[in-house]
């Protein structure tokens, strides 16, 4: 645990030394607030939405799963750094947990995005988001939320490991950034295309949004929070395997 708070300890200094990292986790998010509100909200059809309720009311769980994904992909650069520039393999030759190098990663990112999911929330509740859940709702919001950022950051991490160089993350990037487009997370399932309506059924992501909108503005969410919680654990423990092998395989 010592070991694994000093790596959490270096992580926050990197990122308040970094404030290309926070704009990416925070920045952009808002971004696609503001742009989906001020822009795209008039016109997009959502479906059947909450009495009084706004597009905003829609849009906030969507950007949300943004945020950690985003998250997520600055820890992936962050990992690659590490790895390819030796400071890894340094700390492979010292007399500390190994398992902390990757915790502390993996700790400092999940922090950060609940951080900026808040500050988010915030700037929607100034565009006219009205969230009704009651306070254990919003304590299941933020729990899958920190699921969803381990679940994403274990992968992200295991990417970094893996990848030659900065731009090998890329395809992680891009996974994470098209994905949400492909859920519900923006519109309706039902307004898409047949085969692009079963894929967005069956991905992880549409139970995720469906899960946290629901939480939010207090609406049933049935079968949806259970499937994100599987799916959470499940990629969480496949990135967190996969990290672990590839951290202890030979650097040569």
């Amino acid at each position: 645990m010592t070991d694994a708070v000093t790596m959490l300890r270096r992580n926050v200094k990197h990122t308040l030394r970094n404030p290309g990292a926070v704009i990416m986790t925070i920045g952009l998010p808002v971004l696609l607030l503001l742009l989906f509100v001020g822009v795209f909200g008039g016109a997009l059809n959502v479906g059947p939405m909450p009495p009084g309720g706004g597009y905003v009311d829609y849009l906030v769980a969507g950007i949300l799963l943004m945020t950690v994904g985003y998250g997520s992909t600055t820890t992936a650069m962050a990992v690659n750094r590490d790895m390819t520039e030796g400071v890894i393999n340094r700390f492979r030759t010292m007399a500390i947990s190994r398992a902390s190098v990757l915790t502390g990663h993996v700790v400092g990112s999940t922090i950060r995005t609940l951080i900026s999911a808040g500050l988010v929330i915030g700037v929607a509740m100034l565009l006219g988001f009205r969230p009704t859940g009651d306070p254990a709702r919003w304590l299941a919001v933020i729990g899958l939320l920190a699921l969803l950022a381990l679940a994403l950051t274990w992968l992200a991490v295991a990417v970094g490991l893996l990848a030659k160089t900065a731009e090998g993350t890329s395809p992680f990037v891009l996974v994470v950034q098209v994905l949400p487009f492909l859920s519900s997370a923006f519109v309706s399932p039902d307004t898409m295309s047949p085969a692009v309506r079963w894929f967005a059924a069956h991905e992880p992501f549409t139970p995720v949004t469906d899960g946290l909108r629901g939480l939010l503005l207090d609406t049933p969410i049935e079968d949806s929070g259970v499937i994100a919680v599987a799916w959470c654990v499940g990629l969480a423990l496949a990135g967190y395997l996969w990290a672990r092998a590839l951290f202890r395989r030979d650097p040569n």
